[in-house]
């Protein structure tokens, strides 16, 4: 497997999809290193949590901290920690999303959902435990030491409870058959999608060399413009796009009048909305010029994503 450093901006001729498959599958083979063994008591309990985690996703928020860390030179072995920890709690998130008291749905990664393939008590614990692995994997010691550990921790915990990821899906819940204002969207949003985004982007970056006040302080503006982007994005598609492709049930937030961009502002303001915020994301990183470049390429495989 090609390691990161050999992808990196002015180490080769390598394509971003080439970087973004060589990440992925690192990504993928660390995941399966941090899951517990299916074979491993209680084997149940273990095989649920591999499956709602392995052999699927696009992997944009390990994609995000890798791409991070090339900003501050940090070595691919601590962003494999981060990247994990950060994907095993949205993989949670997921998980959730999908029981019948939540979103309710049947189909995620293009395969049944957690709760269909197995049943709704396991897939409650399967959450439960892959949360907890998370902080398990990134409270350890991390290779070539533990400076800002504790920031990290901090970091991910916020971005994933009732001030973050956890606080907007209840917004989400509360809002269903309500109509919101811009900045009420705007506000769920940023808690439900944006703040685990913006925490792996900021985690990326821990990683390595300390960032000045004013690079922190532009890639902070960068990864909230991002998180922004992927939720509008997803709105377009989930109304845009198909089951088979998007490998979920599209039309879902329709049917569930639930408020989305598309829904407040229509499809052509939405991908205005979305040009503009890919336009403003790019231009906060203006300040990290070449060390950038996967984070731009990154923005731009978001916005023209298909699924």
């Amino acid at each position: 497997m090609n390691s990161v450093d050999d992808l990196a901006p002015g180490q080769g001729e390598s394509s971003f999809t080439d970087w973004m498959r060589s990440v992925q599958a690192r990504v993928e083979a660390s995941l399966t290193r941090f899951l517990p063994s299916g074979e491993a008591i209680p084997a149940r309990l273990h095989q649920a949590m591999r499956y709602a985690s392995l052999g699927g996703g696009k992997r944009v928020r390990p994609l995000l901290a890798f791409a991070a860390g090339e900003l501050s030179e940090a070595a691919p072995e601590r962003l494999e920690v981060v990247a994990c920890a950060v994907e095993l709690i949205h993989s949670y998130s997921l998980v959730h999303d999908d029981l019948p008291c939540m979103d309710n749905d049947v189909l995620r990664r293009g395969r049944a959902t957690c709760h269909v393939e197995y049943d709704e008590a396991t897939a409650l614990l399967v959450g439960d435990s892959l949360q907890s692995l998370a902080f398990e994997i990134l409270a350890r010691e991390l290779p070539g030491g533990s400076e800002r550990q504790l920031e990290m921790i901090r970091l991910l915990a916020r971005a994933s409870g009732s001030c973050g990821m956890a606080g907007g899906q209840s917004i989400d819940l509360a809002a269903v058959g309500q109509s919101l204002c811009l900045p009420e969207l705007e506000m769920m949003h940023a808690l439900k999608t944006g703040a685990l985004i913006r925490a792996a982007v900021l985690l990326g970056a821990l990683c390595g060399r300390a960032l000045s006040e004013g690079e922190r302080e532009s890639l902070d503006r960068f990864a909230k413009r991002a998180g922004l982007l992927f939720q509008i994005v997803d709105d377009i598609l989930d109304c845009t796009s198909n089951t088979t492709t998007l490998g979920k049930t599209a039309g879902k937030d329709a049917a569930a009048a639930k408020p989305t961009y598309v829904s407040l502002l229509g499809l052509e303001r939405t991908r205005q909305l979305a040009a503009d915020l890919q336009q403003q994301a790019v231009e906060a990183l203006g300040v990290f010029a070449e060390r950038s470049r996967r984070l731009v390429e990154l923005t731009d495989f978001i916005t023209r994503r298909k699924f």
